[in-house]
């Protein structure tokens, strides 16, 4: 296995303009296919002023769309959802075409296999224009998930399906969700499957406190010495939200868990670095004690969570196999149910 040579990735904090108050398909596609245009005007800049080795690029979480403010799962579908060979995607890959780059980001998709359902999926796109990558994630709060049709999901797409891994010119990359950052099974599944560079879309609060999701982007770097490219939104325009709840952090991190560099607020192409894979090679194949990732004691991972049951798989799925569509309130009413199930059982 030859190394890559080092390269340039970039988290580009960008602004995510929401189709809430759009009506329908008709108004909000147009908005998303701007984002896309102002984007790739952005990444041939930042591209231009940093240099030419710049081969990875990571976008905010859900940057063409904003999130769900509790639009009926249809609506949000066909308002908002990406179809896994539509034309945002084959715009993306344009993108990726004209400025000889790895382009990872996150956005909702349709899944034909699950009609009625959509799920938020992190995404890579190669320098040739394909989607190599594609990422569903697996814990959220208010949306599906293929957790929630866990039987009819893994049968599908197998468990290298739902931690898939893309072996790529520039190492090994896979994809963490948003808040999955502060999920440290999430990341290892990854990395037991090769994973070297996380590629982190979010669009979360950041603040000169410490917050958990830049703990966390942290530890699971060194947990499974690994590099994290993490780009936040700079801002969300559209909802009643104060735009800069979520702005600033975009960040990339080291495999010993150093942060190379950090964007301030706003827009910002600042959170650029160096990402070595030789190196990080070397690093996991030395002996020692920060070789936390040599160390792991799986099976005993394995016996301490068998026969726990937090938050149940397949809720969408009706007792004769099909799916069941989720109202905006089933979700709060599902972790109520676990909360309470915790209660009862005496652990919290």
């Amino acid at each position: 296995m030859s190394d890559p040579s080092p390269y340039i990735a970039l988290a580009l904090q960008t602004t995510c303009f929401a189709v809430n108050g759009d009506a329908d398909a008709r108004a909000a596609r147009p908005r998303m296919a701007e984002a896309i245009r102002r984007i790739g005007g952005q990444i041939a800049a930042s591209k231009r002023f940093i240099g030419p080795d710049v081969r990875l690029v990571v976008l905010p979480e859900y940057f063409l769309t904003g999130f769900p403010m509790g639009e009926p799962t249809a609506v949000w579908a066909e308002k908002a959802c990406l179809a896994p060979d539509g034309a945002e995607y084959r715009a993306l890959g344009e993108v990726a075409r004209a400025n000889d780059v790895f382009l990872a980001g996150n956005a909702y998709e349709t899944d034909a296999h699950f009609p009625g359902l959509y799920f938020q999926c992190s995404f890579v796109i190669a320098p040739a224009g394909q989607v190599v990558l594609r990422y569903r994630r697996l814990v959220t709060l208010f949306g599906p998930s293929p957790y929630d049709v866990w039987d009819h999901y893994i049968a599908r797409y197998g468990l290298d399906g739902v931690f898939p891994v893309a072996d790529t010119e520039i190492g090994r990359l896979s994809a963490i969700a948003s808040e999955e950052i502060l999920y440290p099974e999430i990341a290892r599944a990854h990395a037991v499957r090769g994973a070297e560079v996380f590629v982190h879309s979010s669009s979360e609060i950041a603040a000169a406190l410490t917050t958990p999701k830049n703990v966390a982007k942290q530890a699971r770097a060194i947990e499974n010495l690994a590099y994290v490219v993490s780009a936040n939104s700079a801002g969300i325009e559209g909802i009643a939200i104060p735009k800069a709840s979520t702005d600033a952090s975009s960040k990339v991190i080291d495999f010993r868990g150093l942060v190379l560099a950090e964007a301030g607020y706003g827009e910002s192409m600042a959170g650029y670095a160096e990402i070595d894979v030789a190196a990080l090679r070397r690093y996991r194949r030395r002996p020692g004690m920060p070789n936390i990732l040599s160390r792991q004691p799986m099976h005993l991972w394995t016996q301490a969570y068998a026969g726990v049951d937090i938050q149940p798989r397949n809720t969408l799925l009706d007792g004769s196999g099909g799916l069941n569509v989720p109202t905006p309130a089933f979700y709060a009413q599902r972790q109520r149910a676990v909360i309470d199930k915790l209660a009862d059982a005496g652990l919290i």
